[in-house]
């Protein structure tokens, strides 16, 4: 079975590379410091101290494998040829929210980089999947589980 792609910006990329050299360096020493001094307390069959660090351990080694993988996997976007004609991966669009009238600036990248506090939002959102593809002056519904939302493509960057 083919690996699904993950498509990344230069700057989720780096993230990403940031992340997993942190915790090939740093947390897996610490954890590996953990457990030894749990070993030193004495017998580890009732040392909840060593479950603790292990089940750490192998978060840290799962975290490893996905972020390795998502790197040997990423297609990235090239910023320089990112369209203003429609919406785009890579792509700032600037909505306008016809009910409330806030209008907003949304990034859309790939799931591996989704940051809504920084309205960084994935493709393969609700409102990220219904505006891909869209043109400036566009009106565009989307349905979440509160309701449906209407907005108004602004921009285009």
């Amino acid at each position: 079975m083919a690996e699904k792609q993950t498509i990344l910006t230069e700057e989720g990329l780096r993230k990403i590379e940031l992340k997993l050299e942190q915790l090939k360096s740093v947390r897996r020493r610490e954890v590996a410091e953990r457990i030894k001094q749990a070993i030193e307390f004495g017998d580890i069959s009732e040392n909840s101290e060593y479950e603790d660090a292990k089940n750490e351990q192998a978060f840290i080694e799962g975290e490893i494998i996905t972020l390795e993988k998502m790197i040997r996997n990423a297609k990235l976007i090239d910023e320089n040829q990112i369209s203003t004609d429609v919406v785009t991966i890579g792509a700032r669009v600037q909505v306008k929210d016809l009910e409330i009238g806030d209008t907003l600036e949304y990034t859309i990248v790939g799931s591996a980089e989704t940051d809504p506090s920084e309205l960084r939002i994935s493709n393969e959102s609700p409102v990220g999947a219904a505006i891909l593809g869209r043109a400036v002056g566009e009106i565009v519904e989307v349905n979440v589980p509160m309701g449906t939302l209407k907005y108004e493509i602004r921009n285009i960057k």
